[in-house]
This record gives structure tokens, sequence and C-alpha cells, in this order.
């Protein structure tokens, strides 16, 4: 080949070698990189990088070290424009674990570059990130831009932190630094200046920075401070309206030793007052992470019932570490609250990597309590042993116990245990299993007692599988409950799944015999209550109650939270079901009949309101002295408030067919509307009161509570005849018809019945046993002569007037006009009658003849006119 051919291939390979190595830049540029990189790190590109417009297009960038990815640079663009680099990638990815496994840096034998030095090798160029994501702290990820020129302005906006920055020389001005976060009302600015050292392997010189921040738990804004000056500085944190400040923490750094000491910090804002102090010092802290020795003190004072107490928290000697912490602690002392007091003994480490440490409670750690909690409960012990529990970020894992041990002066004590055990259990992941038992005494019921069960949480379900729980007996008033017991007839589950949730459950409540002290009783009853529905807060319930003979009950309902509603319907069912409700002293036989119900009724926080409606029909009683017979009774109702409204969809209805005594009743009737207990806004009405009864009928229109005007109560064509024949005495016989009217007062301080006035309803005839009068005459000479007048006496007109007080003195005013027959002659007579006497002992003592006689004798007058009929 002539020397001119050679010459020309030479050129060409010259010019393809740019051409080849920039194909194979994938291949080359990692194994060129490793020269420089830290051992077991490794640099790999995807793919091969693509000429634009833009610039040079790279595959996406991996750096690796050994199996672990620190960073990953989404498909970066390199261009070179107007003598400025610009570098721009869509998005960069930094693990932070992977920082552990970084080689230790080898010591350098030449001298450190200095600030200076670093800052004039940089090239003039602007980076932009659009996306730069740094786990495990994703929440703070944002967009990136650094411009290099004589000076550095670095850019970082996301939503939960924002950087403006810019360093000049070895001046770092912080423009601003904003934080957001949950917990804070409002963001947190910090800026400030740093005088950074001239060789750049040590803290700053100096420098100020201070923050402006509002938390949820303060009521003023907190400003805080950081200063130093080379080896010393305080951080401080204080109200702005307050010159005392929360925390002030003072600090010093030497080669060796970062020592925090004598600080001070204080919390007034809880309901309990804190303050302490802290210490901690870093041991060789510029030797790593790893090799930092960590101590530190931090004590809680507090005082309370029984006076102060101090609760010290003690760290290390131990060490954190990326990858194998060590860090003892120990948590001692008395907490004392306003209520309660608190006693620690609780050992443990912190173990494991920093990023996801261990938490390791050694055995011995007992957490108790005393005190006083709600307004009268005392608890005399809560015990909470902690031996052995660890607590990582997968979830507690161990036995969880707790003893509770308390009592209430009014309504008794109790005592309850918890036992169980976790495993790597956090709310809805993992398993905790447990089971619990307990006894008291309920003082006010005068009864004991008991609980069991066990139940477990399994990842998102809640389960209770087993319950028993009751009372020996229960003793409130005029009841006695025998031996009430709840249990479960299907385990109570609880899915907690977002797109499925699930609660459900059976439940039985039992009781045996139900005593009243009156003699009744009520037969063992069963309860069976089954709920369905999402959660504890949003279920249905149905439920059947049966006491044999009586019932069953259906119930139904839900509950939404905040408020249970339901429905309950009792079918119909004969009233001799009922019998045993009645006390054997009443000596009151249920014949027949039939009853019915249905109630609906709603209870909260607020309240308790009810309605429904009840009926009674055919209904018949027998009792020794008399019988009812043709009860019918309709009583819809409402209670809400603690006040009852009867009739709401039409008056309370009481209809008796007969009552069957001494003298009968029939056709009785009377109607009941309005409120109790009533007001003067809220009224009761009586109304639609009648009953046919002794030949004639007895009425009441209206009876109004509170009463404004008197009820008048009328009789009329009462049959004298037959209120004679009911009472059965033998000394006297009447026959005619009367008519009254009687005003009632229930609610006057004196009067029961005002102005009240009985009278004839045409002629009366009176007629005296014989032997009867001529005991009177024979006993009195000045009474005989008038009784032969009234033996026998025809009377044309009475009228009497009737007041009675509420003790049941009457005054009793009365004018009878007739005719007297004796010795067949007729004769006139006129009779002026006044009696003054306790009712209610009248009609205790019911001596006919006596009170006849007396009255007889002391007010019996002859006219001065007599004639012949």
């Amino acid at each position: 080949m002539s020397r001119g051919g050679k010459g020309l291939i030479a050129a060409l390979l010259i010019l393809m070698l740019p051409v080849v190595a920039f194909f194979n830049l994938s291949w080359w540029l990692p194994r060129l990189a490793g020269f420089w990189l830290p051992a077991t790190t490794t640099l790999s590109l995807e793919g091969r990088p693509v000429w634009e417009t833009a610039g040079l297009q790279l595959p996406a960038i991996h750096y690796r070290v050994k199996d672990c990815e620190l960073a990953a640079v989404n498909k970066p663009v390199l261009s070179h424009k107007a003598g400025r680099w610009l570098l721009h990638a869509r998005q960069v990815e930094i693990n932070s674990a992977c920082f552990s496994q970084l080689p230790a840096t080898p010591s350098q034998p030449t001298a450190p570059r200095s600030l200076a030095e670093w800052q004039a090798m940089l090239p003039k160029a602007t980076v932009t990130v659009d996306r730069l994501l740094v786990s495990p702290w994703q929440t703070w990820a944002g967009s990136l831009t650094l411009n290099v020129d004589d000076r550095q302005r670095i850019t970082y906006r996301g939503k939960s932190l924002s950087l403006e920055a810019e360093l000049q020389g070895q001046q770092l001005n912080l423009h601003s630094l904003t934080l957001t976060a949950a917990a804070l009302m409002q963001p947190v600015n910090l800026s400030g200046t740093l005088m950074l050292p001239e060789i750049p392997d040590t803290l700053p010189a100096s420098g100020i920075l201070s923050a402006d921040l509002a938390l949820q738990q303060i009521p003023t804004p907190l400003k805080a401070t950081l200063r130093w000056q080379q080896d010393r500085g305080e951080l401080m944190l204080k109200p702005t309206d307050e010159t005392e400040p929360l925390a002030l923490l003072p600090w010093q750094v030497s080669a060796d030793k970062i020592t925090l000491d004598q600080g001070r910090w204080r919390w007034p804002y809880a309901a309990q007052p804190v303050s302490g102090g802290i210490t901690l010092a870093l041991q060789h802290w510029q030797k790593g992470l790893s090799a930092t020795e960590i101590t530190g003190r931090l004590n809680v004072l507090t005082q309370g019932r029984g006076g102060k107490g101090n609760v010290v928290l003690t760290l290390g000697p131990g060490r954190l570490d990326w990858t194998d912490s060590e860090l003892p602690f120990r948590l001692t002392g008395e907490s004392k609250l306003a209520r309660l007091l608190f006693f620690a003994g609780i050992p443990g480490s912190v173990q494991g990597p920093l990023l996801d440490p261990l938490l390791h409670i050694k055995p011995g750690a007992l957490l108790r309590m005393r005190g006083r909690m709600l307004s009268t409960l005392e608890v005399d012990e809560a015990r909470w042993p902690l031996s052995g529990i660890k607590v990582s970020s997968a979830g507690i894992d161990g036995r969880l116990q707790a003893i509770l041990s308390a009592h209430d002066p009014q309504r008794g004590q109790f005592r309850l245990h918890l036992d169980g055990r976790a495993s790597d259990f956090w709310p809805d992941k993992g398993e905790w299993r447990w089971r619990y038992w307990g006894k008291g005494v309920l003082a006010p019921l005068a009864a004991a007692w008991d609980v069991k069960g066990q139940g477990r949480w399994q990842d998102q379900l809640i389960e209770l599988a087993s319950l028993s729980t009751g009372f020996n007996h229960i003793n409130y008033g005029s009841v006695n409950v025998q031996d009430p017991r709840l249990t479960l007839t299907a385990p109570v589950r609880w899915q907690r799944n977002e797109q499925h949730p699930a609660f459900t459950g059976k439940f039985r409540l039992e009781a045996q015999q139900t005593h009243f002290s009156n003699g009744a009783y009520l037969m063992p009853a069963t309860l069976l209550i089954a709920v369905k529905g999402v959660d504890p807060s949003a279920f249905q319930f149905t439920g059947d109650l049966d006491a044999p003979p009586t019932g069953p009950i259906k119930v139904r309902g839900r509950w939404d939270g905040e408020r249970l509603r339901g429905q309950a319907w009792w079918p119909q069912q004969d009233l001799t079901a009922f019998q045993s409700l009645l006390s054997e002293d009443l000596k009151m036989k249920i014949q027949h009949g039939t009853l019915k119900a249905q109630v609906a009724f709603s209870a909260a926080s607020e309240g308790f309101t009810a309605g429904g409606h009840w009926v009674v029909n055919s209904g018949s009683l027998w009792m020794p002295d008399n019988s009812i017979n043709g009860i019918n009774f309709s009583l819809p109702f409402r209670f809400k408030d603690h006040q009852w409204y009867f009739g709401a969809k039409g008056p309370v209805s009481l209809r008796i067919a007969e009552v069957k005594n001494q003298f009968s009743l029939h056709n009785i009737t009377a109607d009941l509307q309005g409120w109790y207990p009533w007001n003067a806004r809220q009224p009761l009405r009586l109304t639609n009161v009648s009953v046919d009864v002794l030949g004639g009928q007895m009425t009441l229109v209206s009876l109004q509570m509170p009463q404004r005007e008197a009820a008048t109560l009328r009789l009329k064509n009462i049959s004298m005849s037959e209120l004679v024949t009911a009472i059965k005495p033998k000394q006297i016989a009447m026959s005619g018809h009367v008519n009254a009217a009687l005003p009632l007062w229930l609610d006057n301080p004196h009067w029961l019945v005002e102005g009240g006035w009985i009278a004839n309803n045409g002629p009366l005839t009176v007629r005296l046993d014989k032997d009867f009068a001529d005991t009177l005459a024979a006993n009195n000479i000045a009474a005989g002569a008038a009784m032969d007048w009234l033996r026998y006496m025809e009377i044309s007109r009475s009228w009497a007037t009737l007041d009675m007080t509420r003790s049941g003195q009457m005054n009793l005013k009365a004018q009878v006009n007739g005719t007297s027959r004796f010795s067949d002659k007729n004769q006139r007579v006129s009779l002026n009658y006044t009696q003054q006497e306790n009712l209610f002992q009248l009609w205790r003592s019911l001596r006919y003849g006596d009170n006849l006689q007396s009255w007889l004798e002391q007010h019996a007058t002859l006219p001065s006119q007599q004639g012949k009929h």
C-alpha cells in the first residue's frame, strides 16, 4: 500500500475514535469512574446517550453500594450555553439507608483543601432537578435549583419544605427555610447567617439562626434562637410575649466531645405543668456516628397529690449506629399529678438500625399508678408489668399485662386482670391475643359481680371470642332480680377493612325469677340480641325478650355512634299470663282479656325519649268483694326530657262495662290527655268521666291539673232506694231520686269540696223501722214525740249544702220539707239539719243507727200548724 493510502486510513481511525467512544460511553465511563469512586461502589448506565436539540440526553444512572442502590438519576440532560454548563434531571432518588454501607474514608496524606480552593475548582453551572426524593423522608420531596458563579445559590421548593440560601466566600446566608407539619398551626420560618471555617472539615466558626413557629398546644407564637462562637453556644426557645424561656440549652464542642450541660426546660401548657433539666455528652463524635459514645440524663419535675415528684431518664453509655445501635436507658422515679401518682422502674435499650430501631424493655420493668379517676373512683393500684416487651416499626412483641384494683365509696369496689401476648402488633397489623377476668361488688344494688372472657386482635379483625358477666342478684328498691348474666351466643367480630367493614355478634341476657316486695314475681327471662353493621359506632340490632308465660317481645333498632334508636312489639297475649305480677295479698285474679303493645325509643347522651301504645281488651278481674268486667284500656304516650305526654295520637281511654260491688257500676268511661309532671303551660286534663250507678249517672265534665277552677262532679237521678238497698241498713228505708253537684279541688290548700249541693229530684219517702223508732222514743221523751211524726214521711223538698276540707272535715247544712203520717193523721214537717264531722272517719265506722238517732234527737222540730192530709 502506498504511503498516502496508509495516511488516509490512519486519519479515518483517528476521526472514528470519538464516535466509537461516544457510542460505548455506557461501557467505559463506569469503569473509568471506578478509579475515583470508593471501593464496593459501582456506577451503571441504562443504554446509550442521544444527541438532542436541548443537549446530550444521558441514560438513567444508578449508583450502588454493594447491593443497595444509593442514588438513581432519571434521564439527565447535559448542555453548554454561553460559557455555562447546564445539567437537568427529571428525578433524583437517594436512599439514605445505603450510607451505612459506605466504606470508611482513608486518611489523606495530603493537606486538605480550603473552602476557597474548592470554590475555585467549580465551573460555572446551573443544576436543576424537577423532583428530588430522599427516603425515608419522601414527604419532604421537592424541586432543586443550584447556581454556581462567584457565589453559590440554592433554591428548593416542596409542599413541606422550601429553602433559599447563598454562599459567598465563607459566609452562608440562610434567607429562608420553611417547614410545614401537621402539628404546627403555621409553617416554621428559619433564617440566619453562618461563618464557615476556612477548611470545611469542622463546624461553622460562628453564627446565629432564628426561627418563628406556632404550635397547636401553645396559645402564643414561639421564637427559637441558636447562637454560637467558636466552640460554644446555646439554643433558646421562648414565647414571644414572655421573658422566661421554655428551653435554654448551652452546649460546647471540642475536638473529641460535644456536651450539653445544665440545660433547663419547662412546659406550662399542660394540665399538669412540668419542668426539669437535661445533660448530654457525645464522646468521639468526629470518628463517626457508630464510634460516638452517648451518655445523658433528663429529669421531669412534677407537683400534685402527695407533694413533689421526679422522674429521671438516663441514657448510655451506648451508641447509635446505622446498622447496629446499642443504647441502654433507664426510666425511674415518681410522677405526682393533680389526682394521680405514677411510679416507674423501666430498664431497657435501643437496638438495631438507627432508621428502624428496636426498643427492648428488660426484665424487672414495672409501671404502677394510684390515685383518683373520674369524680369519685379511687384507684388503689394499677400495675403494668413490662418485662421483655419489644417495640419496633414491626410492632409490639411480648407479654402484655394489666391489673387494676379500685373502689368507689358509693358504688363499691372491683379488681380486673388482663393478660395476653402480642406478636409484631400494631393496630390493624400483627396479632394480640388476650384473656380477662375480674370481680367486684356494686354497693347500690347489694350485688357481687364477676366477668371473664377472651379475645384477639389479628390484623384488621378484632374478635371477642367469649364473655360471661353477671351478678349474684340485684336488689334495687322493691325489686330483686336473681342471677342476671350476660354471655355470648356467637363471637363479636369487628372487621376493620376499609373496603369491606363488618361488625357482628350475638348476646344472651338471662335472669332467674324477679321478685317484688309486694309478693309479686316475674318468671325467668331471656333476652337474645343480635348485632350487625360496619363497626361498633354503626350497627343494627334485633332481639327477643321472653319470660314465659309472658312474651316474647320483639326488639329491633340501630346505633349510629351517638344515638340508640329502636322499636319493641308485644304481640297480643292473654292477660292471665300476668297473674304472677299481682301480689297474693291483693286477692285479685285475672279472669280473661288480652294485651298488646308497641314502643319506639331513642337514647343518647342528652337524654332518653320514647313513645308507644298499650292496649287492653275485654279484661276481667275478680276480687273477694267485687269483680270488674269488660275492661278496655288504650294508652298512647310519649316520654321526653323526664316528662310524660299521655294521649299522643288521641286521649288515654278507659272503658269498663261493669263493676260488681256492694252496688254495681256500669258503663264507666274516662279520657286523659296532657303532660305529667304537669305545669301551667303543659296541663293534664281528665275528661268524659261518666258512670251509671244506683239507677242514675255520675259525671265529671273536665278536670285540669294544675287546677284553675273547680271540677264539678255531678250526680243525676240517683235512686235512694238502690242506695239504701246496697248499704242494707235495717233501721231505715228510703225511696225516690236525688241530684247533686260537688265542685272538687285537688290542689287547693284548704278545700276538697267547696259549695256543693244535694237536692231531691221528685218526691222522697223515708220510713223508720218500728222497733228502731220505739227505742228512740223510749230513750228520750222529748224526742219520742218527734219520732211519732217521723215514722213515715214524704219529702216534697230537700236541699243541702256541703263543704269538706282536705283533711275530711265535712260541714253539712240541710233543709227538709215534707208530710208525716202517724195515727192516720198527716202532719207537715220542717227539718233544719247541720252536721260537722270528719267524713273519712265516718266512712270507716258507718254506724248508721247511732248517727241517725243523734241527728233526730238534736235537730227534729215540729211545725206550729197541723192539718189533715
